[in-house]
């Protein structure tokens, strides 16, 4: 037998990762989520250099990128040989990062950033990939730690961005994004083994199986649901966080409210903790725990109204979320081991779309009854996970 044909039954046979490897393809997925977010912290200086109305909506369009990528191309991971799909999805990104590197006009950008939402969906290529990859009993712990990268990757990102813009230049963040997407291209072309894809069907095939995993298997409506509902309650915060603490009674700005988000690295804390107790302990009892921790966390912004109690109250939300999210994703890539990109699209395309909810209703709130109405959203979208937990909980037992 082959080396090469070793390593490829040896992916499909999911024997455990090497630490390297594992932490590896947590940098990797942190250097992909990334890119959706260089953008946001640099929007101001954008707009100086490229003036009008389309170069504000230019994170909006790295979003609707992303989202597009999560059901069109994270499915293509049980279809093609998946570290070919990684390295490629990131050689191609990086060329894209020179076209809005070098966009003469706000529409270019805009452009150019929808396809680089589009192909930092590589992220949800590596998480299926390294549970694909893992041995069962670490399995948890290894999408714990991959999970942990890409959460230091969005929380670094808009660090990186706003510290490159201000000091060199909007242009000059895209520049040096083009080498670090080559060389997570290169990690993984040399540490990951070939997994050749167990599926043999047409693309649209592939698509329209998406909708039958999602009526086959109820733990999958059970985990998308109390994600969606989860990122909800979380983009409810995140969303109108701002307006809260410029009221008279806290008198901050944005500066502020920015340095809340240095808060998040108790998510990446929370990842590979919840990872290992859903080794030990299962999966299921971890993800009650993480909407419990979320609804505390609403009670605790809604009743403690000072600056710490938004500290604690944050801390908490992030903690459950993650946690929650986590365990989900251990539930849901043992399903159907062939079928672990597609099952997480439909994860993390629920999840998706509960944010783009939460933030949308925190509006509407925050404008009718200000940040008691918030409170009340937010409460009400963390027991909705929760009792989806504990009524799931009872059928079980």
């Amino acid at each position: 037998m082959s080396d090469q044909h070793a390593a490829t039954n040896s992916a499909n046979s999911g024997t455990r990762l090497g630490l390297a490897s594992t932490f590896a393809m947590a940098g990797a997925a942190g250097i992909g989520v990334a890119n959706i977010y260089y953008s946001q912290p640099m929007l101001a200086i954008i707009q100086q250099d490229l003036p009008g109305k389309l170069s504000g909506a230019i994170p909006t369009a790295t979003q609707l990128g992303y989202a597009l990528g999560l059901f069109t191309l994270v499915p293509l991971g049980d279809l093609v040989e998946r570290r070919r799909l990684i390295v490629a999805q990131f050689a191609l990104l990086s060329v894209v990062l020179c076209f809005a590197a070098i966009a003469p006009n706000a529409l270019f950008l805009l452009l150019a950033s929808l396809v680089i939402g589009l192909l930092s969906t590589v992220a949800q290529q590596i998480v299926p990939f390294a549970a694909h990859l893992a041995s069962p009993a670490r399995r948890g712990a290894t999408v714990g730690t991959v999970m942990a990268g890409l959460l230091t990757g969005i929380l670094l990102s808009r660090t990186l961005a706003g510290f490159v813009a201000a000091h060199a230049g909007w242009r000059e963040m895209f520049w040096l994004a083009v080498p670090i997407a080559l060389a997570a291209a290169a990690l993984m072309g040399v540490l990951l083994p070939r997994s050749a894809p167990e599926e043999k069907m047409a693309y649209g095939q592939l698509l329209r199986s998406i909708g039958a995993l999602w009526a086959e298997f109820p733990a999958l409506r059970l985990a998308a649901l109390t994600q969606a509902a989860l990122f909800a309650a979380f983009s409810v915060f995140w969303t109108v966080l701002a307006f809260r603490l410029e009221e008279p009674a806290f008198g901050m700005g944005a500066d502020i409210a920015g340095l809340f988000g240095l808060l998040g690295t108790v998510g990446i804390l929370a990842a590979p903790i919840a990872g290992r107790f859903a080794d030990k302990r299962g999966p299921a009892g971890a993800v009650v725990l993480g909407t419990a921790v979320t609804l505390a966390g609403w009670i605790t912004l809604g009743a403690w109204g000072t600056v710490i109690g938004m500290m604690v109250g944050v801390i908490l939300l992030d903690f459950g979320m993650q946690g929650a999210l986590v365990s989900n994703q251990h539930i849901v890539f043992s399903l159907r081991p062939v079928a672990r990109a597609r099952l997480n699209t439909v994860l993390m395309g629920a999840m998706f779309l509960g944010g783009a909810l939460g933030s949308a209703t925190s509006m509407l709130a925050w404008s009718n009854g200000g940040w008691v109405a918030v409170s009340a959203l937010g409460i009400g979208f963390s027991a909705a996970a929760t009792l989806l937990q504990l009524k799931a909980r009872r059928q079980r037992t």
